[in-house]
């Protein structure tokens, strides 16, 4: 069987037909999959342990992928079973998984998820998407492809309840990153969002297509109530000076709503570890009145369910 990349996998889901219709157990998102407002209507959770949630990212090793051979994905766990393994290790309720785990979009393999999600007490904080395509690219047809990607991501969080999803916004080959083009390929996802109910985030991710203070040019150029940040704890401070990423992150968390990823170390690409500082990044998030969801991605050598645990107690440490 030939092994399925993670390019083709982008490349077969464009020609998806685009989901339709709630399953059978519905919430909030879903309740709202045709409705139209001015702003989003989600309700986030106020106790401390509640806004947490955990991503399957750093579990990556664990959980089956799309660029696995059929026998290396068989001896992994699937997707359906991740919010039911974090419900007994963590005593979380709530994930965020990555599309690099999503084997299908079929609606049938999404309502699996879903309905095993369900069945663990579980939900979706987000749903973190990856796509190649570039929404700045010189090629019309390449920015064509990265809308239709963001909004078939706004389909699959619909379908499974997420309230939000994470867009990435993909470098673009000899080109540099553009704040007008990139608002005017995100407005149409913004209006389509808007009709399904589900926020929009930006990461401060690559460090030159998703500079977070580009992130926020970006923002304020569509200014959109459905499109927002998503504040990680350390990527900045991989590429910025210090004071830089924190100002960068106090920028973002202006401009967060629904989802923010902590993490406690980020490593540079001269493989340094730096350090985050957790109390201060925390502060920022209250100073901006930030509500929402804190999704643990545990970056740091060594072990993941360890690390993870760490994280949940620093993060109810600073937010109870």
């Amino acid at each position: 069987m030939l092994k399925t990349t993670r390019r083709t996998f982008l490349k077969n889901i464009s020609a998806f037909p685009l989901l339709a219709g709630c399953p059978p157990t519905v919430d909030l998102a879903c309740k709202f999959s045709s409705f139209s407002s001015d702003e989003p209507h989600i309700v986030f959770p106020s106790a401390p342990h509640d806004r947490i949630s955990v991503a399957s990212y750093p579990f990556r090793e664990f959980i089956a992928g799309q660029r696995d051979d059929k026998s290396v994905a068989s001896s992994k766990m699937p997707l359906k079973d991740f919010a039911a393994h974090v419900a007994t290790k963590f005593n979380i309720r709530r994930v965020e998984p990555w599309s690099e785990h999503f084997l299908s979009l079929e609606p049938g393999y999404l309502d699996e998820i879903r309905a095993a999600a369900s069945k663990a007490g579980s939900s979706f904080a987000d749903i973190a998407a990856d796509g190649d395509n570039s929404i700045y690219s010189a090629d019309p047809a390449e920015r064509e492809s990265a809308i239709k990607f963001g909004k078939t991501w706004i389909e699959v969080a619909a379908r499974l309840g997420s309230p939000s999803v994470r867009i990435n916004i993909a470098p673009a080959k000899n080109v540099k990153p553009d704040a007008a083009r990139v608002a005017e390929g995100l407005k149409p996802i913004a209006e389509y969002a808007a009709s399904k109910n589900i926020a929009v985030h930006l990461e401060n991710d690559n460090p030159v297509s998703e500079n977070p203070f580009f992130v926020v040019s970006v923002l304020d150029r569509v200014n959109s109530p459905w499109l927002h940040a998503l504040p990680d704890f350390g990527n900045s401070l991989a590429a910025l000076a210090a004071e830089d990423a924190y100002r960068a992150l106090d920028q973002m968390f202006a401009h967060a709503y629904a989802i923010s990823h902590v993490k406690d170390t980020t490593t540079t690409p001269a493989n340094i570890v730096v350090q985050a500082d957790m109390e201060r990044i925390f502060t920022l998030a209250k100073k901006h009145n930030y509500k929402g969801i804190f999704s643990m991605e545990w970056e740091t050598a060594g072990d993941v369910y360890a690390g993870t645990a760490k994280l949940i107690a620093v993060t109810l440490k600073n937010i109870s």
